[in-house]
């Protein structure tokens, strides 16, 4: 058996299957302007302020300064995937960082845009603001669908199950 660490912990590991089953359950299940809707969708940010604060004091991959994609890091990542090299580090890679910071910008978007469609009167029956709303539904499916076939494409390209780090926390460390 090849020797593993611990990548990814409990808090992690619960947010990240958290946040994707509240999301999909929104989207596909309840209707817009429901109490259903409204209170996952506030649920859904509040899991990410929590990861947010999370990410400063976390130890290893969870951390902000571990992962976060710098121009020069998504470059060299880039330059090397047009190489056809594999991109092997623990946690994130600059590019997947990107997309899961995309996600979580997007629901928070969601969130606000949301909130402010049920909650103050200047955007009551506003169709921009509706619009706005699904653009982000959109664009977070997306970049959620995305980050699914990455992580499926990789763990073909790697020889290694990423999808099961996030149950088990673990990931190979050679």
């Amino acid at each position: 058996m090849r020797p593993s660490v611990v990548l990814w912990d409990p808090f992690v590991r619960i947010f990240h299957w958290s946040l994707a089953a509240t999301f999909l359950f929104v989207l596909f299940v309840t209707e817009g302007g429901d109490p259903d809707h409204d209170w996952l969708g506030y649920a859904a940010v509040g899991l990410i302020l929590m990861r947010a604060v999370w990410g400063f004091v976390a130890e290893g991959a969870a951390r902000w300064d571990h992962f976060w994609p710098t121009p020069s890091n998504v470059a060299a990542h880039l330059r090397a995937l047009l190489r056809g090299q594999p991109h092997r580090r623990l946690g994130h890679s600059p590019i997947g960082a990107l997309v899961m910071i995309g996600m979580m910008l997007g629901i928070v978007g969601l969130g606000i845009s949301g909130y402010a469609m049920e909650e103050i009167d200047y955007f009551w029956g506003d169709e921009r603001m509706l619009q706005l709303h699904e653009w982000l539904a959109d664009a977070v499916l997306v970049l959620a669908g995305t980050h699914v076939i990455a992580a499926v494409v990789q763990s073909v390209w790697l020889r290694e199950n990423l999808p099961l780090s996030m149950i088990t926390g673990r990931r190979r460390s050679d």
